[in-house]
């Protein structure tokens, strides 16, 4: 099982299980839907923050692979000028 399945299976049952206890719990009905809002809210905050993060990260991969593939493009470029240069000597 990978870690991401975990983690993603991790989160859905905390989440049921947050819920569960806050409609099991002994309140009013207006406690528990502002309970449940700001529960909400919170679990929007932090998917925004996560998505966020993962585009950054993804950005500098992406920033990564470009500057090394140009790196790679420049040395292939040196070899193979310099292999013209021997042919013509």
């Amino acid at each position: 099982m990978s870690v991401t399945r975990f983690l993603a299976g991790f989160a859905i049952g905390a989440t049921i299980g947050a819920v569960a206890g806050i409609l099991l719990a002994p309140k009013s009905g207006a406690e528990t839907r502002e309970m449940l809002g700001d529960m909400a809210s919170d679990m929007a905050k932090k998917t925004d923050e996560t998505v966020k993060d993962i585009k950054r990260r993804a950005d500098n991969i992406v920033s990564d692979v470009q500057e090394k593939s140009e790196e790679i493009m420049d040395k292939i470029q040196e070899l193979l000028n310099k292999d013209k240069e021997e042919a013509e000597a």
